[in-house]
């Protein structure tokens, strides 16, 4: 099936998501729409999937006009959507999850389960995907349950698949594996298109590229451009990709974590008894698919997780019970993984998001009296420093770009006496150019003697930053090894086997 989308434009208020956005994707083709975070790319799937309506333009199929009202035209018309953040139902079967908004009933009403398992079982053993239909979703590894969403729209007869972020949850084995499937796919006459801001993935798997930019396609590359190229595309300006860094000299320890567990409110044990350490001087980073305890453990060191039972220690003194304004005061640095719920105030100015954390004494307030002359002195002067694109200090936070925002939340943390600098996720959602300015602030941290925890998701900023990586899976740690370990045996390690297994 042959898709066009002509002029597609689609506003939210007086934001321009998508503006008069054209592409075609030929039968059988792989097409990556290309784009960092915010770009617009997901808004246009989700007119072309019927969940957004478009202000302009049309969609196309095999040179037919078509209206979609809803998600459900848009599958009768044979387009499959196989969306970042799965939509199955946890507790019921592959093949209740398959055949759920598409019933089918035998004689007296009653569902018709096996006609569901037969058709996950035919679709299965045509592709190869070895899934059992009689398995429960919970039960699964993510990479099954996204091979279910993808048997979920191809028992709908889906003739255009489009995959939203796919990767976003996999390990770099599974990753693999979702390509060869693609792959497959696309030798059956799908078309897909591929959604991504992956430079290694959209070079790997695309027939055609086409790059978004604060929602206008600005151009369209081949797959067997380098990541320079496509990189200065979604960006506009060359992108140094590669981290300089020298070899670390790391001191003794400075933050020491011994069997920390974590239980959260539902009472679930989310941390389980992990333990490292990081040396002034270093980059640890601890890597894994989302979901594995990284965020529980992050919080805890911090102060902000409640039920925590270990030790843990900076420069010999206890973290654990302290309120977070103490573990601060403690010279702890910290960039959280959501920069606009934890980060940032979005109605302060940049000046006063620049003080947040020392907004109780000297040198921001004397004597009760906030020092504004020093403030806007201060501010303009990180503004300057950190390259914070703003017209004033005075501009609201919440009206900058990702990528200023992370460079304000950087700037504040980084311009106090640190012990200890600890960011999690701090790349998400930038700009290949932004990201390039945090990971060279974040080694200037580490070569000024400062112990440094990087918590990320994206194995390649794991392996550009790391001196050594602690890789969690269910809670736990698995396995600290060498900043240099390949790619590939980290990523069975994400899947949970330890370094000896690894080996063996």
């Amino acid at each position: 099936m042959k898709l066009e989308l002509r002029g597609i434009t689609k506003r939210f208020g007086t934001l321009t998501a998508n503006d008069a956005i054209s592409l075609t994707v030929q039968p059988g083709e792989i097409h990556a729409l290309l784009g960092e975070n915010g770009a617009g790319k997901s808004t246009l799937m989700n007119v072309l999937y019927g969940l957004y309506q478009a202000d302009e333009g049309e969609i196309v199929l095999d040179g037919v006009p078509q209206h979609f009202a809803g998600p459900g035209d848009a599958m009768r018309a044979g387009i499959g959507m196989v969306h970042q953040h799965f939509m199955l139902i946890p507790v019921f079967t592959v093949a209740e999850n398959v055949m759920l908004g598409h019933e089918q009933t035998k004689f007296g009403g009653r569902l018709d389960l096996a006609a569901a398992r037969a058709k996950v079982r035919e679709i299965s053993d045509r592709f190869g995907f070895d899934v059992d239909p009689d398995a429960l979703i919970d039960d699964l590894p993510v990479g099954v349950q996204q091979r279910v969403e993808i048997i979920k729209a191809l028992s709908r007869n889906a003739e255009v698949l489009v995959f939203d972020e796919p990767t976003a949850v996999l390990t770099p084995q599974e990753t693999d594996e979702l390509i060869a499937i693609m792959r497959q796919l696309k030798e059956a006459g799908t078309s897909i298109v591929f959604i991504s801001h992956k430079l290694r993935e959209v070079r790997e798997i695309a027939d055609r590229v086409t790059v978004i930019r604060l929602g206008k396609v600005v151009g369209e590359a081949s797959p067997h451009s380098t990541n320079a190229e496509l990189a200065s595309l979604m960006v506009g300006r060359a992108v140094e990709l590669t981290v300089h860094k020298g070899p670390a000299h790391p001191g003794d320890a400075a933050l020491v974590v011994e069997g920390v567990s974590v239980i959260d409110p539902q009472g679930q044990l989310v941390v389980n008894a992990v333990s490292f350490e990081v040396r002034r001087g270093e980059i640890l980073a601890i890597a894994g698919v989302q979901g594995n305890g990284q965020t529980e453990l992050t919080e805890a060191l911090l102060g902000l997780q409640h039920r925590v039972i270990g030790s843990i220690t900076l420069d010999g003194e206890s973290l654990i019970g302290l309120p977070v304004r103490k573990v601060l005061d403690a010279g702890v640095g910290f960039v959280p993984e959501d920069r606009t719920e934890h980060g940032l105030v979005a109605e302060f100015t940049i000046a006063e998001n620049l003080m947040l954390d020392r907004s109780e004494g000297a040198p921001f307030v004397k004597g009760g009296t906030l020092q504004l002359n020093y403030l806007n002195e201060f501010a303009e002067q990180k503004r300057v420093e950190f390259d914070i694109r703003a017209q004033s200090v005075q501009e609201h936070v919440g009206r900058l770009s990702g990528g200023n925002q992370q460079k304000v939340v950087l700037a504040r943390e980084l311009s106090r006496d640190l012990r200890l600098f600890v960011a999690a996720q701090p790349t998400r959602g930038l700009d290949v150019g932004s990201i390039e300015f945090v990971h060279t602030r974040i080694v200037e941290s580490r070569d000024a003697g400062i112990p440094v925890l990087v918590v990320s998701t994206e194995l390649d900023e794991v392996v550009a930053l790391a001196d050594r990586i602690a890789v969690m899976y269910r809670g736990s740690i698995v396995g600290i090894v060498p900043g240099n370990t390949p790619r590939e045996v980290l990523g069975l390690m994400m899947a949970g086997e330890t370094p000896a297994e690894v080996a063996a």
